[in-house]
């Protein structure tokens, strides 16, 4: 079972994208759009303040009749973030996304940010390994190595 730092590391792109608080939601969406994300880090000081997510737009703002030009970040940003460290497996970050009904989970490595990690990337991680683990069975089965 790999890590959640394993994971980043086998990654296309592991540039991280965040946004400050003060900045509208418009402009938000416009970089998430720009860079086909679901979610930025709110980030203040080299902080981590919160997450702004697809989600949270649909629900503080379309729902709430409010526009995304004229609502800034902070205002519905979500700032109990739930990260995990480096070392965690694979299955231990399924779960919390589970768990909490999440889809991208910074990476830390004490107080540094390493990564971020999408529901997307840890279902490729795990259908990798599946695959790689039925070949090995099927081998083992018909008697022949690779």
């Amino acid at each position: 079972m790999k890590t959640a730092r394993q994971v980043l590391e086998a990654k296309s792109s592991q540039a991280i994208f965040s946004i400050q608080p003060g900045a509208t939601v418009y402009s938000a969406l416009q970089l998430m759009a720009e860079k086909g994300i679901g979610a930025l880090l709110v980030m203040e000081y080299g902080k981590i303040v919160g997450i702004l997510s697809e989600r949270d737009y649909a629900r503080k703002v379309i729902l709430m009749q409010r526009t995304s030009r004229d609502t800034l970040v902070r205002e519905i940003m979500t700032t109990a973030v739930i990260y995990v460290r480096g070392d965690q497996s694979t299955d231990e970050c399924m779960a919390l996304m589970t768990e909490h009904r999440l889809r991208h989970l910074p990476v830390m490595q004490g107080e540094d940010l390493i990564g971020m990690l999408s529901i997307g990337d840890l279902v490729k991680d795990i259908i990798s390994e599946q695959r790689f683990i039925i070949e090995q069975l099927e081998h083992y089965i018909t008697g022949t190595h690779s």
